[in-house]
């Protein structure tokens, strides 16, 4: 038996949703309409015994008259009732000798016990009761005159059958309602949970599609109307997550593809000096270089080229410290340093190692005290410098500048050089991006410069922006004068 219901209970739950709808709302109409069903059909016998009651009631007043005036039941006769007359001698009644034989029944016993009922209680006394061979009967005995009773019975067939015959008027009725209930309900939630169909086709579209693509994009969108606020709501949270799964897919493609350009051009980068280095070597291997001049020479190119992969790997590795946010591999040594002392020395060192640019450092305030990496920051001062005299040509006027503005200390490095193209200004702080690509790695250097300027700049919790036009390129480099978190 239990095996027996957690199958139907299987089977209810792999029915469709608006199938179930339905069933449930053809439950609920069953209990529904069996209450309404219960309530009128009682009421109606309720309806019908009263009538029957008010109906033998006045028949025995008007008999009652009869007997008391002529002694003889006189009147109207109802087929199938019985009239029984009972005489009250020393507290027991007596049945009188019926005028007619078909007035009482053959047994009288029931209606002697009502009579005796009567005489006991000298109220009159209604009962149901069951005859043999005659089926349900009405009883009521009153009192016609002192020592005389009148016990009078009225079949309850035409009770039942009125009653039998609204039931069954109920459950065709009923039934014929609620096969269309279920019918219509089906077809009406159908139609309404037809945008949720839709829904599910077009989830099983997105799974069917490939997200392995690199510019992996999903079609498709729930659009069909329809189906109340709450379906719409529903459409509306689906739609916005599918944007957010592709903009999510547009940000991975992206990120890949940023990946291996970046391992594609570290590679590119690295392989020149580790070549040069691998030639040299060759060199001494098969005693090609042995001049004492030469030998220092080549051994000079080979300190250079290994200087500068290790140069290289040192940006490699601070960019993917600071990416990883990993704090204790890359410690700020934060102390209180004055900013504007810091560009100057930065000022002073491009002076000494780019003459052919003139610098002038602007008027400014005095002396701006932060808390802050000050070799980190002047890592960042001397890569915007060195980048300003790198990408201008000789006699390149520069500049740069302090100044406080809205809780900030912001320096600004600018120089009057041919600028940068607007579609490259999204991309200067890329990893290894050159604006000039035909420009070659020992004066270009390696395009990480501004990465790691950026980066350092976003640990000390600032920003590293580009402005400027054609003829001019400026750097802000802005910090919050309270420290990082500020």
């Amino acid at each position: 038996m239990s095996g027996g219901i957690r199958g139907l209970r299987r089977s209810y739950r792999r029915l469709r949703l608006g199938t179930r709808l339905a069933l449930g709302l053809g439950a609920l109409a069953l209990v529904v309409f069996a209450v309404v069903g219960t309530a009128l059909t009682t009421y109606m016998r309720d309806y019908l015994s009263a009538q029957l009651d008010d109906q033998l009631k006045l028949a025995q007043v008007a008999q009652s008259k009869s007997i008391a005036d002529s002694g003889t039941l006189a009147g109207k006769k109802y087929y199938r009732w019985y009239y029984a007359v009972y005489d009250v001698r020393a507290g027991v009644p007596v049945l009188r000798g019926p005028e007619d034989p078909a007035d009482v029944p053959e047994d009288v016993g029931v209606l002697t016990a009502l009579a005796r009922e009567r005489t006991a209680t000298g109220a009159e006394v209604l009962r149901t009761a069951h005859l043999d061979g005659e089926g349900g009967y009405r009883l009521r005995a009153c009192e016609v005159e002192p020592g005389v009773i009148l016990v009078s019975g009225a079949p309850l067939d035409g009770i039942e059958d009125t009653v039998r015959m609204l039931i069954t008027i109920q459950v065709v009725i009923f039934g014929l309602a609620l096969l269309a209930l279920v019918v219509f309900g089906r077809a009406m939630l159908r139609r309404g949970l037809q945008p949720l169909s839709d829904m599910a086709h077009t989830a099983h579209g997105i799974a069917s599609h490939d997200l392995s693509e690199s510019a992996s994009r999903l079609p498709l969108r729930a659009e069909a109307p329809g189906g109340g606020p709450e379906v719409e709501e529903l459409r509306t949270a689906f739609n916005t997550m599918l944007e957010h799964i592709d903009a999510s897919l547009a940000v991975r493609a992206e990120a890949e593809q940023r990946l291996r350009r970046f391992v594609a051009d570290a590679s590119h980068e690295l392989r020149t000096p580790l070549m040069s280095v691998r030639g040299y070597a060759d060199l001494f291997q098969y005693a090609a270089a042995n001049a004492p001049g030469e030998r220092d020479r080549h051994l000079a190119r080979l300190r250079a080229e290994a200087a500068r992969m290790g140069v290289l790997l040192d940006d490699l590795l601070l960019l993917a410290r600071l990416d990883a946010a990993e704090i204790d591999a890359v410690p700020l040594r934060m102390a209180d340093t004055d900013l504007v002392d810091l560009v100057g020395q930065a000022a002073d060192a491009f002076r000494a190692g780019h003459h052919r640019h003139p610098l002038t450092v602007l008027p400014g305030p005095a002396s701006v005290r932060l808390r802050l990496d000050p070799h980190r920051v002047r890592q960042v001062l001397d890569n915007l410098l060195t980048n300003a005299a790198v990408h201008t040509p000789p006699g390149t006027p520069v500049s740069v500048g302090v100044l406080t503005a809205d809780g900030t200390a912001r320096v600004r490095v600018a120089d009057r050089g041919p600028g940068i193209p607007p579609g490259d200004r999204d991309q200067v702080f890329d990893r290894f991006y050159r604006v000039d690509k035909a420009r070659s790695r020992d004066r270009g250097g390696s395009g990480l410069g501004l990465s790691v300027a950026r980066s350092l700049v976003r640990a000390h919790g600032g920003t590293l922006d580009l402005d400027g036009g054609p003829g001019a390129t400026v750097f802000t480099v802005t910090l919050p004068l309270g420290g990082p978190g500020a």
